[in-house]
């Protein structure tokens, strides 16, 4: 989510490229909640406890315990407790950026996608975007503040291959596109144009559309600033010095007190490495193990 002639952009692409080849995009079948339901019931089945709608507004609200893992921006992480971090901590914390944001939609559809090319139709993941020079206008601009009259969207059509997501004869499809963090520009018209652009027909197939512009992702997960999903901003200097440049960028000033989140190192993606390397921290540092 940086502009594509960014410093160690192409080094992401490459990865995303590597592993596509390797194990492909995959989905989930009968949707991403089933992921979070059997990672539920596994940390259930060791003796963990979930509690939800419980909101965490300072480190009393949090039951007590050796280690505390938040999974959350320095945003919020100020919000709780920067009245008890030193001050070069609360102000690194404060310096941290953010990128831009997302725009998404969702459908329901009477049929498939109708793409002109027939290896789209087989593709669980579409990048859609037209010629290079179009991409990189189009994602450069973003970062002025301004929205490309014909976006970069990635596409998923999980339908095509996972016959629960949708009813029988039915589709569904989703997609976001880049926008100026905090933007409220209604990017939908824009999104369905470019589809329709590689797949006429497209719009006459949509039954119900769902729209989540930059806010209302915020509203539904702070951790989301401005609508970025990333964390913060992934370039050189938020790269391994995320949220702040430290040895171990897990660790709090607060004995006990560690950050799990996209904010820290690997980053943004779906591959909780976050987690594990500060759970890898907390068991080192408060528990003296391996």
């Amino acid at each position: 989510m940086l502009p594509m002639e960014a410093p160690a952009t192409a080094a992401f692409g490459l990865m995303m490229a590597v592993l596509g080849h390797g194990v492909g995009w995959p989905l989930v079948r009968g949707g991403s909640g089933r992921l979070a339901a059997a990672l539920e019931a596994h940390l259930r089945s060791l003796g963990g406890e979930i509690v939800t709608g419980h909101p965490v507004e300072s480190l009393r609200d949090v039951p007590s315990a050796r280690a505390v893992l938040f999974d959350v921006t320095p945003r919020q992480l100020l919000a709780i407790l920067g009245d008890r971090f030193p001050p070069g901590y609360r102000r690194g914390l404060e310096r941290y950026r953010y990128g831009m944001g997302v725009f998404k939609m969702d459908w329901a559809l009477a049929e498939p996608i109708p793409f002109t090319d027939p290896a789209c139709r087989k593709a669980g993941v579409i990048h859609a975007g037209g010629s290079y020079g179009e991409i990189e206008w189009g994602e450069r601009i973003i970062w002025r503040g301004e929205h490309p009259e014909r976006p970069f969207v990635l596409l998923a059509q999980p339908s095509i291959f996972d016959p629960t997501r949708a009813p029988q004869g039915r589709h569904t499809a989703w997609a976001y596109t880049h926008v100026p963090r905090g933007s409220s520009f209604d990017m939908a018209p824009r999104i369905e144009a470019q589809i329709e652009r590689f797949a006429p027909g497209f719009r006459d197939r949509i039954l119900a559309r769902h729209v989540m512009n930059p806010a209302a992702l915020e509203a539904r997960n702070p951790n989301y600033v401005g609508g970025d999903i990333n964390g913060g901003v992934q370039d050189w200097r938020q790269l391994f010095t995320r949220p702040v440049p430290k040895l171990s960028p897990y660790s709090t000033p607060l004995p006990g007190v560690y950050l799990c989140s996209s904010s820290t190192p690997p980053g943004g993606g779906v591959h909780g490495m976050c987690g594990y390397h500060a759970a890898r921290a907390a068991l080192k540092e408060v528990f003296h193990r391996r």
